[in-house]
């Protein structure tokens, strides 16, 4: 069979794929890219074409700076947290020990359960009344008075990292967990015969296995820690004062709380180009990881 009837034959199958994929994203972004060069409102007329007049404005504008800086600060902090938990749970369930495999499944379950259900549990516990958190903080006498932790400014945007940890590190220890399970036992045995510390087999033994998984985990990560949306609105709704508004939230208030369908699709585009980024740029890194472990 010829390999041009075979490439065909492959794209003739991609077909139903690719039509789909059109349908349901092709076409609402070109809108979306018709939409942002226009001062149209979310109902009403379709508006007038204003040039890049969105881009600028948003760009420039304070809140975006403000929310810019709050997302990343998210994004750092939460990701870098989540990998290094996920590491440490994954090396403990990596031993040996009675009720290993209870506690491997009793791990997946916070990311398993739905972020509504996830970011409504940890408003109870940080509730300012009756939360789990005050009453433990109180009765070690870490804090005198019940506070509210997502309505002072000063903590929510941690609260709310606290929460997204908890959410999210067991996908970082599964990958993690997997990658250990391809480490040779007979190579971590002889380092352990030639006296190497538990620090030393870990960066010179361990990690090398895990570097390629770790930087996928990473990626995933931190793609979704830009664009959270979900348990920040359930949780916080970008309060109090906008301390915990992200990128996300920022286009949803500006397209449909504030209806300027135009300057919401504006922003929604420069949200998905610096994911975008991000993205490229990770992938490079990841060649290039997979490289020199090559």
């Amino acid at each position: 069979m010829s390999g041009t009837w075979m490439t065909t034959r492959a794209w003739l199958l991609m077909l139903p794929l690719l039509v789909v994929m059109v349908a349901v994203i092709g076409w609402p972004l070109v809108d979306t890219v018709g939409l942002s060069f226009t001062d149209a409102k979310l109902v009403g007329t379709a508006g007038n074409f204003v040039g890049i007049d969105n881009y600028v404005k948003m760009v420039s504008g304070s809140n975006f700076q403000r929310t810019l800086i709050t997302t990343t600060w998210f994004a750092v902090i939460s990701v870098a947290a989540e990998m290094v938990i996920g590491v440490l749970a994954a090396l403990l369930l990596n031993q040996n020990f009675r009720g290993r495999a209870a506690l491997r499944a009793l791990m997946i379950l916070p990311w398993a359960l739905p972020t509504v259900v996830n970011a409504t549990l940890w408003r109870l516990i940080y509730n300012p009344e009756y939360g789990a958190l005050n009453a433990a903080l109180t009765q070690i006498g870490f804090i005198d008075t019940y506070r509210s932790w997502l309505g002072e400014p000063g903590t929510a945007l941690a609260a709310l990292i606290v929460a997204d940890c908890w959410k999210n590190f067991p996908l970082v220890a599964l990958i993690a967990l997997a990658a250990l399970q391809a480490v040779p036992r007979d190579v971590t045995a002889a380092s352990l015969v030639d006296g190497a510390g538990a620090f030393a087999r870990f960066r010179f033994v361990i990690l090398p296995y895990l570097a390629g998984p770790l930087m996928v985990a990473l990626v995933l990560r931190t793609i979704e820690a830009f664009k959270v949306f979900d348990i920040i609105w359930v949780m916080t709704r970008g309060g109090p004062a906008n301390s915990t508004r992200t990128l996300s939230i920022l286009v949803y208030q500006e397209a449909f709380s504030f209806q300027r369908a135009g300057s919401g699709a504006s922003l929604a585009l420069i949200v998905t180009l610096l994911v975008t980024v991000l993205a490229l740029a990770y992938a490079a890194l990841v060649r290039k990881t997979a490289g020199s472990a090559a």
